[in-house]
């Protein structure tokens, strides 16, 4: 065991024996029925649907799947900016990028909301044991990879920060566009070493380790949050077994990105990278091969941390969330990674078994947000939360799966006219898009950059835009409506724009 790894579970033996006198009254009783709930908080990183469970016939994800089969699958998820730091940052403040300040990476909500309580301090403050392990807030990565990144320390009372040796010893092996940068590019790697020696495997070895000690102690209810790496670039996995699963020559190739140049606003293509042009048809099905294996190496560390919780006896008593920060591109729309608001990148898995409230197997169709997470969490375990949350409580929806809640949900990305210098953020506007059950309408700086409109239950795969054409009109201008109505709601009731978002950035949102 490393120095550092020694420290840290020294450290956690402290937290368990030291206890602070105020948490003596907490709840003592073992039976499930009268315990607090426990929180399992896994986030895999730049993972869209391919997932067995979500229809797609090519995963190789049976621990995900099996998560799914026992509990309930929301299929329109989504994120509310789709790109990890801003993404994560609403997720886990309850609030939309637009009250946090947060619109893109390497900025924390301390700097601008510092009060708000986030959803493990919530859980903390009310007497849970809250850990982290990997990446919940922002990490470059991989060169944050063993790091606390952009973390909060006041959501955590333990963070484990490991790294293998996808960190330590193979870059140099990795192939990428770009020489020597792997984390915003495209870049991929077999590995010869198995799991146990990976990041993502040494944090479901730590995960089992933390929830062995949390139930020897089950007078204290905890809140495990595990932050899994992959599939994030570079998609690095052990070649035996998960890039044996996949068949590189049967891997799906897209259009390149010039065959929709003229059906949609250039906003909406603007995340395509000029290394692109390096792709050829034989090294985007070497990427998409490795993203595959990445995401069935990270299905199996899920796994050994699930069959942990099973094992100790706390799945009675434990809800369980798996979900990803943001969707991912592999080609679609002739895009690569994220930063569109097309359904791949807005999209997100997100699965939540919650014992005694919500029928095992079931699926949510109406759309969902990721900032629903925390009131959700927040009701189900008893847990009081900020009146400034801007989410919905999906409890009623895991009750009753036709219940339609809300019935939409909003996601937001940043473009810009000119370069952005530093911290400048003039020449830049906000496309935002709206998705309700059957419709996607999303406006880039409030239709001036274009509009797009997308019916869902004749063109899937948002190849033909309905925008401007007649016989849409009536479904366009009530869209529209809502489209304002979601981007009012999004901004702070006080109408105070959190510092990082210049009140020029915000929409016109007076009426016509």
């Amino acid at each position: 065991m490393s120095l550092s790894r020694l420290k840290t579970h020294i450290g956690f033996l402290v937290a368990l024996v030291l206890w602070p006198s105020c948490f003596d009254e907490i709840a003592t009783a073992t039976d499930p029925q009268t315990a607090r709930k426990n929180v399992l908080f896994i986030v895999s990183d730049d993972l869209n649907d391919f997932l067995g469970c979500y229809g797609n016939p090519l995963a190789k994800t049976p621990n995900i799947d099996r998560l799914a089969a026992r509990g309930t699958l929301f299929q329109r998820a989504y994120c509310t900016f789709p790109l990890c730091g801003p993404s994560r940052n609403s997720m886990l403040t309850g609030l939309y990028p637009n009250s946090t300040g947060i619109l893109r990476n390497q900025e924390l909500f301390r700097q601008t909301i510092p009060s708000h309580i986030s959803l493990p301090q919530a859980f903390r403050l009310d007497g849970y044991f809250a850990a982290r392990i990997g990446k919940m807030y922002h990490y470059n990565v991989p060169r944050s990879v063993g790091t606390n990144g952009h973390d909060d320390p006041g959501s955590w009372e333990l963070e484990i920060n490991p790294a293998g040796v996808d960190r330590l010893d193979e870059e140099p092996f990795i192939y990428t566009l770009r020489p020597g940068q792997f984390g915003g590019t495209l870049s991929w790697y077999a590995s010869p070493k198995s799991d146990p020696y990976h990041t993502d495997g040494i944090m479901a070895l730590d995960a089992q380790w933390v929830l062995e000690r949390c139930a020897a102690r089950r007078d204290r209810p905890f809140f495990l949050a595990v932050g899994f790496y992959r599939p994030h670039t570079p998609y690095v996995a052990p070649e035996d077994p998960y890039f044996g699963y996949y068949d590189q020559q049967q891997m799906p190739i897209h259009p390149d990105v010039t065959q929709f140049v003229d059906k949609v606003p250039q906003a909406a293509l603007a995340s395509y990278k000029p290394e692109q042009d390096k792709l050829t048809d034989e090294l985007r099905r070497q990427a998409v091969q490795a993203y595959y294996a990445s995401i069935s190496f990270m299905d199996a560390q899920v796994g050994k941390v699930v069959d942990a919780l099973d094992r100790l006896g706390l799945s009675e008593n434990t809800v369980i969330v798996f979900t990803s920060d943001h969707g991912y591109h592999m080609g679609e729309h002739g895009l690569w990674q994220k930063m569109s608001l097309f359904e791949e990148s807005a999209r997100v898995p997100m699965l939540i078994v919650a014992p005694g409230v919500a029928k095992s197997g079931t699926v949510v169709e109406t759309p969902v947000s990721q900032v629903d997470l925390y009131p959700t969490l927040a009701e189900l375990c008893g847990v009081p939360s900020p009146d400034t949350l801007q989410g919905q409580s999906l409890v009623p929806i895991l009750q009753d799966p036709t219940n339609e809640g809300r019935g939409w949900a909003l996601t937001q990305v940043t473009r810009r006219h000119g370069r952005s210098v530093g911290n400048d953020r003039q020449g830049q506007f906000l496309g935002y898009s709206l998705r309700t059950q059957r419709w996607r309408y999303t406006q880039w700086d409030e239709g001036r950059e274009g509009v797009e409109l997308y019916d869902h239950q004749a063109d899937p795969q948002e190849m033909s835009n309905l925008a401007g054409m007649p016989e849409h009109a009536k479904a366009e201008q009530n869209l529209a409506m809502k489209l304002r109505q979601a981007i009012q709601s999004s901004f702070p009731e006080s109408g105070e724009t959190p510092p990082l978002v210049p009140r020029v950035w915000a929409p016109n949102l007076t009426d016509p």
